[in-house]
């Protein structure tokens, strides 16, 4: 570009303040005295290495207390090694504040508890590993919430949004009608404890309670003597530096201890990053919560439009004011993330979304309508929600911005690192059309949305960081861009935090003495520096501790799928995680089903996408694919591939998982189970022609007995019994119509061929009703899914090439393929071309492949089969949710008259072979009952109950006494 980059300090950390940690020595006292869990092998180190920054760190090892005693016991071990301590709650830390070299303790397992509940008070108290949607869940049973929600609020901890001082979407809401927009306004007080020991309780403090503290002497006077020394000295310069915003979130809250804010200490910790304290409770403010909502979006002809039309809104008093732009939108399109739901938004290039809240939805839209008049004077387009599925949408876009601006088809990949910046609402506007300059003299790119209602500013930018220039270049920016927002009055960071992404910079902030003040807080809390050291104060430079970095340069290994999303690398494949957590919720969507049950980080996407990185770099973790800490990871991962259409950055750990065991069982057998199942498509065929004689040996009390335990399947399952006669051959015998129509290729896969041929019959009577002409192959085939569950490629790949050979002139002839079984499709749809993107045919397949649902949608829009009046449960299969998506074969269903209830049951849990087999059973019935098996059971007696998936139909069979009917069956039916 030839740019003249300004010349930097070559800022130095100070020399380490530990000692040599005998990790060894570490571990076997810790495991004496902690009830929780004492992780120190590679495996656990390796996967809280990283977190959502660009920043990696090995811990020395990780707890994970059950109690605050715990809590205490771990820190007095560590205190007597020497060893420096680092909490973390979700682990979705953005500048870098949870990781470090540290003996990492995790709140987020055990202490996850609602300590109490005062709605008369409007108080609760909370353990730190608390989700942020358990305490609003329980406060909303009261017409109560907690003001600030970031969008990682259905799975970050209170203890982490204590750590960062974060606020979100809906802490405007929190300045208008509460106690202020940041966590820190939101907190009455908090259970603290230091490096050497001190437990307390802080809060406010009055001069009167502050004085007798003092003179009680001991620890605890100590530090208010110094704290009350810090506040006289510094508190002219507090209070002209720093910046009076909705949002300064950058540095210590040192203003909480000026007289006029109540010497409130808890405050001051706030956003403290555990550079000071852990936390063991919290009292936390709780504030009225709408009634009702309303939303209307307004368009703009550019982003800096819409910033400049925030005052403006803010009149009104909403309860959230957010903005995005086009590059935003279309970054969303690129990656086929909900494009549905962009086209509800109004014509423009730039776009606020603004929520007004009330007693009632009248006086929510009343509130709306007067923002849309103001917003009419100013020449914007809007749409008012009045669907509240609808505004969930809209909310769920703007929540996924983080992943969803991240490895973008076509474009280069993006970075935190100026992520946060906030200044004054009113000069929104101008700081972004500087920021854009900014980005146009250093030649990045980068979407701008966020918070602007509290002048919040969040992006993911193009830099650099695998190149000594593009590091260089990276540090000089995120210098000029400090300078920018500091001369707008803004802020470094408006919730993330600095960590270590801004911890260098908060010098051009608050200027060389206000950083020695908060030196000097932090060494009041932690005179040996023990706490998270290295983070927000004496900081690593911006450019140190990368995780990719110019010395960076994994191995590629050979592979079987060819990741043509990624290169053709798998080393990029399993790096997408961007470390959002969005497989951490409990509840909610299918991602990720192991992790629901279980809540351990190691069978998240991002645990296993974490392992899987690590063992290419080969430290901490050894052995590359033949890693056992990988496998297990693996292991209870049922392929669901909720992962490929729920996670923003759009990890596909199936194919991974594949892809892994592959190379693990080269050389190796592998267990029972994966020849009894895996190639159950060999087996099947087999039994076809003696299907009693199948039967009676699966089935028989001994025999059938004998036959799970060689197989591996679980004794309380039922093995699926073989139909009598095949659907292929039923068809082949059979008076075929010879209509005239377009001709479909109906795909007989092995389980509706041979197990549930019914629904294979039912599919043929509705496709020619329908006016199509039928047509199976010639011969036996198979997609190979289950050979995926045991990598299991190479025979996978081979049969597809089979099929493809086998059905290359319908192909040719652009004969459309409707598959029934959803998880077969998907293979066409998905791994088909993963495996091999340069086949013409497997291009072809993958795009003319249907499932029937969606196949009468395209082709035969006019097919109205009769209606029938009935209520229905409908649970869409996992490989259906996430390659295909539901809406057509609802509307197919809806369309015939059926009332549809579509829970969000997540996994079935049967997940093919997975529930089938006797290690992953209990996993397996935990996963259904979450959702799925209580919903089918308290279904009425007529409610049809439907589910395309033939491992969904066998979970609902032998978890409820009750059958699932497929589309095909409902269609049938209908049209009899």
């Amino acid at each position: 570009m030839g740019i003249e980059l300004p010349t930097l300090q070559r800022v130095e950390r100070p020399a380490d303040l530990g000692v040599r940690i005998d990790r060894r020595a570490l571990e076997r006292e810790l495991r004496a005295v902690v009830h929780g869990d004492v992780q120190f092998d590679a495996g656990s180190r390796a996967m809280y290495a990283s977190d959502a920054s660009n920043y990696r760190q090995v811990p020395v090892g990780v707890v994970r207390p059950r109690d605050a005693e715990d809590v205490v016991r771990a820190v007095e071990v560590a205190r007597r090694h020497g060893a420096p301590i680092i909490a973390r709650g979700g682990g979705t830390g953005i500048p870098g504040q949870s990781v470090n070299a540290a003996l990492m303790i995790d709140f987020s397992r055990y202490m996850t508890g609602l300590v109490g509940l005062d709605p008369a008070a409007r108080r609760a108290r909370v353990q730190p590993g608390i989700i942020l949607d358990q305490l609003r869940d329980a406060a909303e049973r009261h017409g109560l919430t907690f003001g600030p929600d970031p969008a990682t609020h259905d799975r970050n901890t209170l203890g982490g949004m204590i750590g960062n001082d974060s606020c979100g979407v809906h802490s405007v809401m929190s300045q208008f009608y509460g106690p202020g927009p940041r966590t820190a306004d939101n907190i009455e007080s908090l259970e603290v404890l230091t490096y050497d020991g001190l437990r307390m309780r802080v809060g406010a403090t009055s001069d009167e309670e502050r004085r007798r503290i003092i003179a009680e002497g001991g620890r605890r006077g100590a530090i208010y003597a110094a704290l009350e020394s810090l506040r006289d000295r510094w508190a002219p310069l507090i209070r002209a530096r720093f910046p009076n915003i909705p949002r300064r979130v950058s540095g210590f809250n040192l203003d909480a201890l000026l007289p006029e804010k109540g010497f409130h200490v808890a405050r001051a910790l706030v956003g403290s990053e555990c550079t000071c304290v852990l936390v063991l409770e919290a009292t936390t403010i709780l504030m009225p919560s709408p009634k009702a909502r309303a939303l209307v979006v307004l368009g703009f002809p550019d982003v800096y439009a819409a910033a400049d039309a925030v005052p403006r809104m803010l009149e009104a008093k909403p309860i959230a004011c957010e903005g995005m732009d086009d590059t935003f939108m279309e970054d969303m399109r690129k990656k086929g993330m909900a494009p549905s739901h962009l086209d509800l938004f109004p014509g423009g290039h730039g776009w606020l979304l603004v929520e007004f809240g009330g007693d009632s939805r009248d006086e929510a839209v009343q509130a709306a309508r007067r923002a849309q008049a103001a917003a009419r004077d100013l020449g914007a387009t809007m749409k008012m929600f009045d669907d509240p599925a609808e505004e969930r949408l809209v909310w769920h876009l703007r929540e996924e911005g983080l992943g969803a601006t991240a490895r973008v088809p076509g474009e280069a990949d993006s970075h935190e690192g100026w992520e946060d910046s906030a200044v004054p609402p009113d000069k929104l506007g101008a700081y972004l059309r500087d920021l854009h300059a900014l980005f146009d003299r250093y030649g990045y790119h980068g979407p701008l949305y966020g918070h602007f209602g509290q002048g919040v500013v969040h992006t993911r930018i193009d830099f650099d960081l695998v190149t000594e220039p593009g590091i260089e270049r990276f540090r000089a920016f995120l210098h000029d861009a400090a300078h920018l927002v500091v001369s707008y009055g803004g802020s470094l960071s408006g919730e993330h935090g600095d960590g270590q992404a801004r911890g260098e910079l908060l010098p051009i902030m608050f200027g060389e003495e206000l950083v020695e003040a908060f030196r000097e807080f932090k060494a009041i809390w932690d005179p040996e520096w023990k706490m998270n050291p290295g983070k927000v104060v004496n900081p690593y430079r911006v450019d140190q501790n990368l995780a990719l970095g110019a010395d960076y340069h994994p191995p590629q290994p050979a592979t079987y799928f060819r990741y043509p999303r990624d290169r053709g690398s798998f080393e990029r494949a399993v790096t997408r995680c961007v470390g959002a957590g969005v497989c951490r919720r409990k509840d909610g969507g299918t991602m990720c089903p192991s992790y629901m049950v279980t809540h351990e980080e190691r069978w998240t996407t991002r645990g296993r996408a974490r392992l899987l990185a690590e063992m290419l770099r080969g430290d901490p973790v050894t052995g590359g694919w033949k890693n056992e800490q990988v496998r297990e990871a693996l292991d209870l991962c049922l392929a669901c591939k909720g992962c490929r259409g729920e996670c923003p950055v759009q990890v596909d750990m199936a194919t991974y998982k594949a892809e892994f065991l592959a190379h693990y069982y080269e050389g190796r057998l592998r267990p029972p189970a994966a020849y009894a199942m895996g190639l159950i498509h060999r087996w099947a065929r087999l039994a076809s022609g003696v299907p009693w004689l199948a039967n009676a040996l699966t089935h028989a009390p001994v025999l059938g007995a004998v036959a799970k335990r060689v197989a591996g399947i679980a004794p309380e399952r039922e093995i699926p019994r073989f139909a009598r006669e095949p659907f292929t051959r039923w068809f082949r015998g059979r008076d075929a119509r010879k209509a005239e129509g377009t001709r479909v290729l109906l795909w007989p896969d092995t389980f509706n061929n041979y197990f549930f041929p019914d629904t294979a019959r039912a599919a043929v009577r509705v496709l020619e009703r329908a006016g199509f002409r039928v047509e199976i192959p010639p011969r036996p085939l198979c997609c190979g899914r289950p050979l995926y569950d045991w990598g299991m490629l190479d025979e996978a790949r081979e049969l597809l090439r089979r099929l493809l050979r086998a059905l290359r002139p319908w192909l040719e002839a652009g004969v459309p393929v409707v598959g029934l079984e959803p998880s077969c499709v998907s293979v066409f749809r998905d791994e088909l071309v993963e495996m091999l993107p340069n086949d013409l045919d497997a291009r072809r397949l993958s795009e003319r492949s249907y499932l029937l649902g969606d196949f009468l949608r395209a082709y035969a829009p006019d097919y109205h089969p009769p209606r029938m009046r009935r209520a229905a449960l409908v649970h869409g299969h996992c490989h259906h949710k996430a390659v295909m998506g539901m809406d057509a074969e609802l509307a197919v269903l809806r369309d015939i008259g059926l009332e549809c209830e579509v829970p969000d049951t997540g996994c079935c849990g049967m997940a093919g072979a997975f529930g089938f087999e006797r290690r992953h059973y209990d996993v397996s019935i935990r996963a259904g009952e979450r959702v799925l098996l209580p919903a089918v059971r308290a279904a009425k007696p007529d409610t049809l109950i439907i589910a395309d998936g033939f491992s969904c139909r066998e979970q609902i069979a032998q978890g409820t006494g009750k059958r699932a009917l497929h589309l095909a069956e409902v269609l049938d039916i209908a049209g009899e």
